[in-house]
């Protein structure tokens, strides 16, 4: 636990030193919105970690991702936040999630940066928002699917995949998807997948097939929420029948020896 004042822990928080940052400004910050101690700035932070989106440094924009899931999550329960600030963060993060070119996992003087990871964090707890709609919905579920299919050159070797198809996972759980929203974000990635040619597996390519692995067998075996302990509820993603089918018919394209 810190002592250091709330607007102290927001600087930390793209700091370049992994102590200062992890140890320190994310898990005090955590700690302070989940237990209700930032309820009165509950809207400020949320604000001030979507503007982290378009900073130059990598640690700020991941890290403003992680805090940002908090903050959605404390809304979630206490309604503070408003339906505008929620939009306008959606839409920060939604722009910043898409295009981010800096995917690593690891650095040895930064520590974890995780853009994927985290990002997949604050993607999920928009996905349980009261505040989205079913098209909102639908737009994050195209929007994993966007962050999937851009090129780039690095393979999620740090869970990345289990995150974000996690996050895909907790979206796919609202009752108030319909079946062909439920499938219909795959299409773009059949298209993808259809167009491969032979040769190396490109990295995209080696993601998205993992992540949409992974997102069977939650679909398969159900999820627990967010906060949940081993051994509680498990939750059922909507319509998995047909997400299971439409998930095997889109990966039979990578693998054609799937039953």
């Amino acid at each position: 636990m810190s002592d250091l004042p709330t607007s102290s822990l927001v600087t930390l928080l793209s700091s370049p030193d992994p102590h200062e940052r992890d140890e320190t400004a994310y898990t005090e910050l955590a700690r302070r919105i989940a237990g209700g101690d930032e309820d009165h700035a509950l809207a400020r932070i949320g604000d001030l970690m979507a503007t982290r989106f378009s900073d130059s440094e990598i640690q700020a924009r991941t890290f403003a991702a992680l805090i940002l899931a908090e903050v959605l999550d404390r809304d979630r329960i206490t309604g503070l936040a408003s339906q505008s600030s929620v939009t306008r963060w959606r839409d920060a993060f939604a722009a910043w999630y898409r295009s981010e070119a800096d995917l690593r996992g690891w650095d040895d003087r930064l520590g974890w940066l995780h853009a994927i990871a985290h990002g997949a964090d604050a993607l999920g707890a928009f996905g349980r928002s009261p505040r989205l709609d079913p098209d909102d919905l639908t737009g994050l579920l195209a929007l994993g699917r966007d962050r999937l299919l851009t090129g780039t050159k690095v393979v999620f070797a740090n869970q990345e995949d289990d995150r974000l198809a996690y996050a895909i996972a907790l979206v796919l759980t609202r009752q108030e998807l319909e079946g062909h929203q439920i499938t219909g974000w795959l299409e773009g990635i059949r298209v993808r997948f259809a167009a491969i040619e032979e040769g190396p597996v490109p990295p995209w390519a080696s993601n998205t097939m993992r992540t949409l692995r992974m997102l069977y067998v939650m679909a398969d075996r159900g999820i627990r929420l967010p906060g949940t302990k081993a051994g509680g509820p498990i939750v059922a993603i909507r319509h998995d029948i047909a997400l299971r089918a439409a998930l095997a018919q889109v990966l039979r394209l990578s693998w054609p020896y799937l039953g």
